[in-house]
């Protein structure tokens, strides 16, 4: 397993995480067994939202680690707050009694990240800069990132802040690839260059700021993986091939495309099966050559101008 830094008060974080969407359909053993899995295998970041579950999601994550607690030093959890039924609010209010309850369902003195999760249009970017000052003070969270969310989005938010913007998680995968497509299709007459995000993978790079890659094996927006999926036959058949050459299997193959960009990358994944687990932590056994990497996105349906 390679590991990333975040800043000096978290520990070093695993490039590949634990999305923790789907576990409130657990049961308390099967979340034991999914969080001791992957830490066998050297995964320890483990992310979670309010939302998820209704917070169960994190309830469930609380009783391991009232089980565990000598563990909570050696893992880096992180969760997400802003989005309410039919709007979303970055107000200082809501942040800060988010994250109490967050605490509360997780059992934890503190969270070593939260993100804000989808951009608010009514934001008082001034409220943000007042919890995240009030969180750091009084050690609930020890670092902070944005969700969802362009260059100027990010730039707007840091321009009050005390605290660097250190995250932005998006949603990346081989079928969806429009973070990079219009860079790659610049000066060219496709709608494939048309720059809907204002440069955000760009953004990150100049200003160091981790990309998390959530949904990494999903096409769409959760209508399934592409993995087998006949939608892609010659993604698929490029995938297989590469996946028979490093002898791990296709889940790999899959994040450590993404895993390959020349930044801070770390690909959060929501399988609850403790054996795909296993075989997506091999992805950082591998490294890509850049042919096999443009050619994974050729094969995915992307044209080269």
């Amino acid at each position: 397993m390679r590991y990333i830094t975040i800043n000096q008060d978290v520990p070093q974080c695993s490039e590949i995480g634990i999305g923790c969407m789907r576990i409130n359909a657990l049961s308390s053993s099967e979340v034991e067994n999914l969080i001791n899995t992957s830490l066998e295998v050297g995964i320890n970041f483990f992310d979670h939202a309010d939302i998820y579950g209704g917070g169960k999601s994190e309830e469930l994550f609380g009783e391991w680690l009232q089980k565990n607690p000598e563990k909570r030093k050696d893992i880096v959890i992180q969760s997400k707050c802003g989005i309410r039924k039919g709007y979303y609010d970055f107000s200082k209010e809501y942040i800060l009694e988010s994250v109490e309850q967050i605490l509360k369902r997780l059992k934890t003195d503190y969270l070593d990240i939260l993100l804000l999760h989808r951009p608010d249009a009514l934001m008082e970017v001034e409220e943000i800069a007042e919890a995240f000052n009030q969180l750091k003070n009084e050690g609930k969270v020890r670092a902070f990132g944005l969700s969802n969310v362009n260059a100027m989005q990010i730039e707007l938010i840091q321009s009050e802040l005390d605290q660097p913007i250190l995250i932005n998680q998006l949603q990346f995968s081989l079928a969806h690839t429009g973070l990079i497509d219009s860079g790659i299709n610049a000066n060219h007459p496709s709608s494939a260059g048309e720059a809907r995000d204002g440069g955000t993978y760009e953004y990150c790079r100049l200003n160091n700021i981790i990309l998390q890659a959530w949904s990494p094996l999903q096409y769409g927006f959760f209508e399934g993986t592409f993995l087998g999926n006949d939608l892609y036959p010659e993604l698929n058949e490029t995938i297989n091939r590469l996946a028979a050459k490093y002898e791990v299997t296709p889940e790999a193959i899959a994040i450590a495309w993404i895993l390959r960009l020349p930044m801070s990358v770390q690909a959060i994944v929501g399988s609850t099966n403790p054996q795909r687990i296993k075989n997506m932590a091999k992805a950082t056994d591998i490294v890509l050559t850049k042919v096999e990497w443009y050619e994974l996105y050729r094969s995915a349906g992307n044209l080269l101008p």
